[in-house]
């Protein structure tokens, strides 16, 4: 990820941990992970990058960072994703 992309995902998690809501085309839901996750959209030099997220009460919980290169999102991810929020879940109770 260049500097520029660095900068800018950096910005874009500032105005959600604000408490403002992004839309298209800097982020989507992601109804596929779970209930309040989406992902950012970070265009760079090289490619596309994801940061994919959950909007909790008191935080924004990163779940993955990755190298967008296919039309969709890999179901490893999908699945990474699943199982950190899981375990994330897990150790708050």
């Amino acid at each position: 990820m260049s500097r520029e992309a660095r900068v800018e995902t950096g910005f874009l998690l500032r105005r959600l941990q604000r408490g403002e809501l992004l839309s298209m085309p800097h982020s989507r839901l992601m109804p596929s992970i779970g209930a309040r996750c989406h992902e950012l959209r970070i265009n760079d030099v090289g490619g596309t990058w994801r940061v994919l997220y959950r909007i909790d009460i008191d935080a924004i919980v990163i779940l993955e960072v990755f190298a967008k290169k296919t039309g969709k999102t890999p179901k490893a991810v999908i699945e990474t994703c699943r199982k950190r929020l899981k375990e994330y879940e897990d150790a708050g109770k």
